[in-house]
């Protein structure tokens, strides 16, 4: 009896990893950890209310001592130590083999915002990493194109990346209530890999995304310890790098690294999503938190900058790694000049992360690894990370964290045309099957997507103008939803143009538009 229901389509070879064995293991860590993890979503939802109650956030007075405190992490394992390229995609075999091919030092195996949760793609993705880890995966396309891994002793080292706290697997039940994601994601990966991993010299690694506060951190520490304990592995094989990607836990960032400090390898700077939680938590805080379009925002712009540089001290400060953020662009086959103006920004981006001092920063396309290992390797010199640039020069305020007024930029109609069009274009993709969804040479994941929704509903519900000073009402993003739609030319489906529209334009704010779009996938049978 392995406590769990399994009610899903079938997936090809899906008894390599639902065993009974490992949904025995799921479904003992669901009943351990379910209830914990609704208090902690309940707990974010009292947190926002505060928020747009108060307009207020700041570090928490109850762990002053923590953040005073003279304590690091546990030192790294060896081959975590250079992490100066990495590159993050889904796991479906084809992107799993060219990222594996790529020559960066790690990869981000996204079983998150780059992966649909269909069934097929959350059992397919567990089978990807099980081949990967024990040297046998291999693909062939339709067209009868043959991929495999060139050399597997000089692969990226493998962190999965599990969905967020917020996401139940519907196709999985325990006494008919749905388990956590997260804890499925995890729990597969780790029962069937962990022990491999460690008898290969390497570990259980992982990076957890969409955290926002350091309790949730401390769920994921009691997670990782009672599932090393269940399978008889040492205590503190399971290392973990939290993205940054929430402005509540930007204010957690030491606390969370406390928390996790058996398991604690890093930090991550994950722009997108940290835009987005921006705008969540303070949606209502008036025109001093209304951000300009979303691709003039830009690391440089004084908040990101403040967020950035904090994050660098606070992990160089207690021995863990910091991680830069995303070069999203994905080179054109056709257009040489594209690319020069887009390698040129990559270049500034990366450079501009080396000198702050992070030790590594994330690529979503294997052409993009040279240029930045190049970048890195110029400052890293003979080094394999910058643990020792303390950063002692950054004092960083509630206030700088929440200088969201300052940022330079407009508001424009052909930005709010963007965010329409591959809000859009994306969930159709997503709903597709297809969570990485390449749109006018970038790489557009689920975070992309919910700033460019939550950009709009932002601007409509805070009488936001644009530059020509037309007021962004709702009456003109409907008309460009149309005219959009219109220009796609079919390559958009009504569910797709609904979603949009729903978590736009719609009265309250949908927490996550993932969880929406979940609902019409599980309604398709999918």
């Amino acid at each position: 009896m392995t406590g769990l229901d399994v009610s899903a389509p079938p997936v090809p070879r899906s008894e390599e990893v639902l065993t009974p064995e490992a949904l025995a293991f799921v479904a003992d860590l669901d009943a351990q950890f379910h209830e914990r993890r609704d208090e902690l979503l309940a707990a974010r939802r009292s947190r926002r209310e505060e928020i747009a109650r108060t307009g207020r956030l700041d570090f928490l007075p109850a762990t002053a001592d923590v953040r005073a405190g003279d304590w690091t992490v546990a030192p790294v394992p060896a081959d975590l130590r250079d992490r100066r390229v990495e590159i993050t995609g889904p796991t479906d075999p084809k992107m799993a083999i060219n990222a594996l091919n790529s020559g960066a030092r790690v990869w981000l195996a996204d079983l998150e915002d780059a992966n649909t949760p269909h069934w097929r793609n959350v059992v397919g993705g567990q089978l990807t990493l099980r081949d990967a880890v024990r040297g046998r995966l291999a693909f062939t396309s339709p067209e009868g194109k043959e991929y495999a891994v060139a050399d597997p002793a000089s692969t990226p080292v493998v962190l999965p990346r599990p969905r967020g706290w917020h996401f139940d697997e519907a196709h999985l039940t325990a006494d008919g209530r749905p388990v956590v994601a997260a804890l499925v994601d995890f729990g597969l990966h780790f029962f069937h890999n962990a022990r491999e991993l460690l008898a290969a010299g390497s570990g259980p690694y992982y990076y957890l995304p969409k955290m926002e506060s350091h309790l949730e951190a401390r769920l994921w520490d009691d997670v990782f310890t009672h599932a090393e304990a269940a399978l008889g592995v040492p205590h503190g094989s399971v290392r973990a790098t939290v993205l940054i990607e929430t402005i509540t836990a930007a204010f957690e960032m030491d606390e969370i690294l406390h928390e996790l400090r058996d398991h604690a390898a890093g930090l991550n700077a994950g722009r997108w999503d940290y835009l987005f939680s921006i705008i969540k938590n303070f949606r209502d805080a008036g025109p001093g938190f209304t951000l300009p379009d979303r691709n003039a925002v830009t690391m440089a712009a004084p908040m990101m900058t403040a967020y950035s540089d904090l994050l660098v001290q606070t992990c160089h400060r207690r021995g863990a790694f910091a991680i830069g953020g995303m070069a999203a662009f994905i080179p054109s086959r056709r257009d040489a000049e594209v690319n020069e103006r887009a390698f040129a920004k990559v270049r500034e981006d990366k450079t501009r992360e080396a000198r702050a001092g992070f030790d590594g920063s994330w690529v979503a396309h294997p052409d993009l690894v040279p240029l930045c290992e190049e970048v890195f390797d110029a400052v890293l010199d003979e080094r394999d990370n910058q643990l020792d640039v303390l950063r002692d020069d950054v004092a960083v305020s509630a206030a700088d964290l929440l200088a969201v007024g300052e940022t330079p930029g407009e508001r424009t109609e052909a930005g709010l045309r963007g965010n329409v069009r591959i809000g859009m274009q994306y969930l159709h993709a997503w709903l597709s099957g297809n969570g990485a969804a390449g749109i006018d040479n970038l790489m557009e994941d689920a975070a992309t997507a919910e700033i460019s929704r939550s950009q709009v509903w932002q601007w409509v519900h805070n009488g936001a103008t644009l530059a020509s000073g037309e007021a962004i009402t709702r009456e003109l993003v409907e008309r460009l939803v149309a005219e959009e739609h219109e220009a796609l030319g079919g390559a958009v489906d009504d569910d797709a143009r609904r979603l949009f529209v729903d978590c736009a334009l719609g009265e309250d704010f949908p927490d996550f538009l993932t969880l929406q779009a979940y609902d019409v996938l599980l309604a398709r049978g999918d």
